[in-house]
């Protein structure tokens, strides 16, 4: 048995609350895209790379006021893939060591497709912390709403323009996912903030509990979610394992595990169910 595996597994079950964090590569395994580079955006999206467009450049809130079809096209596209996604049997493990084990826990992830909530994980349990395209709000903002996303949005794939324009239910006009883009201005934080606050008071509950902090697929691009596990790991000192296939390089004294998320998820519960 690979004794990483082994320590991994140890740090499960002598926690008393386990923060999960995850990154994009938490949903490779549920056949998500990859938008690891412009290579990767390009291989989920060719009509970008036809257009010179990265992934930088089509995650941008200007589009919904310049151009919102185009806007759409891309988010619309998003929203209907996250829909029609099966979250991966790994999230199902997850929550299998909450019961067996008897954990308190939250989910802190940057991903926005909703997949930790489809995967069966309490909606007062997780921290969006770049919000959810599965929730709307005001381009411009009109107002600090923000609502559900139960939009129809066919979109055009070869020219990723969107065939319906979601409008805001306030002021009626243009609506966007309430999602923080790139170089975002108008970004409504109401809903991440109370999920915000949701999560320090679970931090502050399990002050004087083991706490173990088990990170899923997330980069060094955008060093948020790595930032906080190692900090939660450094402060809590439950244990802390990084599961990741290209950057697993973390600080001693924590864990790292080389493969994707899923892996090394069944890789742990070969352990503890041996």
């Amino acid at each position: 048995m690979d004794p990483r595996f082994e320590a991994a597994a140890a740090t499960i079950k002598n926690a008393c609350a386990l923060v999960i964090t995850a990154g994009a590569g938490m949903g490779v395994d549920s056949g998500l895209p990859d938008f690891r580079g412009d290579r990767g955006f390009w291989n989920a999206y060719p009509m970008y790379e036809r257009l010179g467009l990265s992934f930088v450049d089509a995650a941008n809130p200007e589009h919904f006021e310049r151009d919102p079809a185009f806007g759409w096209g891309f988010y619309g596209h998003r929203t209907n893939l996250y829909r029609d996604t099966a979250p991966h049997a790994g999230f199902g493990l997850l929550r299998e060591w909450i019961d067996r084990f008897g954990l308190d826990y939250f989910v802190v992830t940057s991903n926005v497709d909703g997949q930790f909530q489809k995967a069966g994980f309490a909606e007062e349990r997780i921290l969006e912390v770049h919000g959810s395209i599965h929730h709307l709000q005001c381009t411009r903002p009109c107002c600090e709403a923000i609502w559900d996303n139960k939009e129809s949005i066919p979109v055009d794939f070869d020219t990723m323009r969107a065939r319906h324009i979601p409008a805001c239910n306030y002021c009626g006009g243009v609506a966007r996912p309430n999602i923080l883009m790139f170089g975002d201005w108008s970004w409504l934080p109401g809903r991440t903030r109370q999920q915000e606050r949701h999560f320090d008071e679970f931090l502050t509950d399990s002050r004087d509990v083991s706490l173990a902090v088990i990170e899923l697929g997330a980069g060094t691009a955008i060093p948020t979610i790595r930032s906080l596990s190692e900090r939660l790991g450094r402060q809590y000192g439950g244990g802390f394992v990084r599961i990741n296939p290209r950057e697993a390089q973390v600080p001693p004294p924590f864990l790292s595990l080389t493969c994707g998320a899923l892996e090394g998820l069944r890789g742990i519960e070969a352990v503890l169910t041996s």
